[in-house]
C-alpha cells in the first residue's frame, strides 16, 4: 500500500482551522490523500479503518503552512527544511539563476519538486525577459506551466511606461503581479534603515520614502489598470498606512510582511551583525509595531519567511558588503505564533495568516482542513523549546539573526497529500 492511499487518523489534538472556524479538540481523518473528516473525539467516519494512527495529544493540528517567498538553491535540501518547519506549499520568486522567464524552466522546477515528494512548489514567473525590465516575458506560457503570479522580484522595470504596459497585459489575462515596493533610485547604495543606528555606525541608509514612493506609484497603476497587485515584504508604518488606505478604496491590492520584521528592529544590528543585513532593512520599533498591527487587522494578508539561504562566505564580510537575506523557512511557524502570543492576537488569526489567507492569494487549494481538501497537515508542539543552530536547522543556510536563540514551539510531523514527509526524531 502506498502512503498516498493509506488511511490515517490523527487523534487527541487541538485542531485549528480558521477557514472553517474550528479551534477545538478534534480527530482528523485522511483517505486517498485528502481530508475525509474532522470529528469530535470518539467519533469515526462510517466504514473508516485507519492504517495508521498518529497521537497528537498536547499538539496543535494545523493546515500546512503556505509560504509566499522561499528561494530554493539546491531545491531538495531547502524543501526538506520547509517540511521540517511545517511548510507544505511555497511560492518561489523568479530571481533564480537563471531567472524564471521561460516555460521550460518552470516545467523543470515543478517536475523536480514533484519528484522530490516534499513541499509543493508554486513558481512566480518573471514579468520581463531575464528580469531585465525591458521586454515582457512569455506570461501565458509561464502560467500554463504553473506560475501563479508574475514579478520583477527586486529588479526594476526601466521605464514607467513599460511597467504600465506590463500591468495592462497582465490585467487582460487576470494574471496577478507581485511588486517589491522599493524605489531603487532612492534606495541605491543603502544597507540599513536611514535613522539613528545607521548614522551612528556610519552605514548608508535606505529611507522610508523609498518604500512609500514606490507604493504610491503602484497604487496609481493598480487604479489605472485594474490589475491584481500584491506588495511583497512591507517594512514601514507609512507603507502599512498607504496599503490600508488603498484597500479601503476597494483596489485589488494586498501585501505581506517577512517574519523577521515582526520581531527585530534596526537596533538589532548591534555592532555590525551582518546576520541582520536584510532587504528591505529592519526599521524602528514604531515601524515594527505598525507591521504587527497591520498583520493582526488584515491590512497585511500574510506573513512569509522570505527564505534566502546563503553560504558562509557570503556573510564573512563587512556588514555593507554582505549579501542580504535570512534563512527562515524553519522558523516561520514558531516565530509567527510567538508574535501572536506577545501581541495578544488570537491563535486562529495567526494561523490564518500562514495558511488559508496566503493560499487564497496564490489561488491554490489548501490552507484548510475541510473535507475534500488536500491532506496537507502539520502537528505542532506549542510548548517544545529548542535552539536554532547548526545542529537543529535543516537548511543549508545558517544565516539567521535568531541563531543561538531559544525558540518556543516546534513541528512534530508534516503530511503532504496524506503522506508523512517529516517526523521529528528527538
Amino acid at each position: 500500500m502506498s502512503q498516498t492511499t493509506m488511511k490515517i487518523a490523527i487523534k487527541n489534538g487541538r485542531v485549528v482551522d480558521p477557514r472553517h472556524g474550528i479551534d477545538a479538540p478534534r480527530d482528523l481523518f485522511i483517505a486517498d490523500g485528502k481530508i475525509a473528516a474532522v470529528l469530535p473525539a470518539g467519533q469515526t467516519p462510517d466504514g473508516f479503518a485507519a492504517d495508521r494512527t498518529l497521537d497528537a495529544a498536547g499538539q496543535l493540528v494545523l493546515p500546512g503552512v503556505v509560504d509566499l517567498a522561499a528561494r530554493l538553491p539546491g531545491l531538495e535540501p531547502e524543501l526538506e527544511a520547509a517540511v521540517a518547519g511545517g511548510v507544505t506549499r511555497l511560492a518561489c520568486p523568479p530571481d533564480s539563476d537563471p531567472p524564471m522567464d521561460e516555460p521550460e524552466l518552470v516545467e523543470r522546477l515543478v517536475r523536480r519538486a514533484q519528484d522530490a515528494g516534499l513541499a509543493r512548489v508554486h513558481p512566480v514567473g518573471a514579468l520581463t525577459q531575464g528580469l531585465a525590465g525591458e521586454k515582457l516575458a512569455e506570461m501565458a506560457g509561464l502560467a500554463a506551466e504553473g506560475c501563479v503570479a508574475f514579478s520583477q522580484a527586486k529588479r526594476a522595470v526601466r521605464e514607467s511606461q513599460s511597467l504600465l504596459r506590463a500591468l495592462q497585459y497582465a490585467a487582460t489575462f487576470d494574471f496577478p503581479v507581485w511588486c517589491y515596493p522599493q524605489n531603487l533610485s532612492l534606495a541605491r547604495g543603502g544597507v540599513a534603515h536611514d535613522g539613528e543606528v545607521a548614522a551612528r555606525l556610519g552605514l548608508p541608509g535606505i529611507p522610508v520614502v523609498a518604500e512609500t514612493v514606490a507604493i504610491a506609484q503602484i497604487v496609481e497603476l493598480c487604479r489605472a489598470t485594474g490589475v491584481r497587485i500584491h506588495l511583497t515584504r512591507l517594512s514601514s508604518a507609512a507603507g502599512v498606512a498607504l496599503v490600508r488606505a488603498a484597500k479601503a478604496q476597494g483596489l485589488p491590492l494586498s501585501a505581506d510582511v517577512a517574519v523577521h520584521h515582526l520581531h527585530l528592529t534596526d537596533e538589532d544590528i548591534g555592532f555590525f551583525n551582518n546576520l541582520t543585513r536584510v532587504d528591505p532593512p529592519l526599521r524602528t520599533a514604531a515601524d515594527r509595531a505598525a507591521l504587527r498591527e497591520g498583520l493582526a487587522d488584515g491590512t497585511l494578508a500574510a506573513v512569509c519567511s522570505d527564505h534566502t539561504p546563503l553560504a558562509d562566505d557570503e556573510r564573512q564580510v563587512p556588514f555593507g558588503e554582505a549579501t542580504p537575506g535570512v534563512s527562515a523557512v524553519e522558523l516561520l511557524l514558531p516565530l509567527t505564533l510567538a508574535w501572536a502570543r506577545e501581541a495578544g492576537v488570537p491563535l486562529a488569526t495567526a494561523v490564518a495568516r500562514l495558511t488559508c489567507d496566503p493560499a487564497a492569494l496564490l489561488g491554490v487549494a489548501g490552507g484548510d482542513l475541510g473535507a475534500g481538501a488536500p491532506a496537507d497537515v502539520v502537528l505542532f508542539d506549542p510548548e517544545a523549546t529548542w535552539t536554532a543552530d547548526a545542529d537543529t536547522l535543516v537548511s543549508r543556510g545558517r544565516n539567521t539573526p535568531f541563531l543561538g536563540r531559544t525558540v518556543t514551539g516546534r513541528t512534530s510531523a508534516t503530511l503532504v497529500g496524506g503522506r508523512l514527509v517529516y517526523a521529528r526524531q528527538d
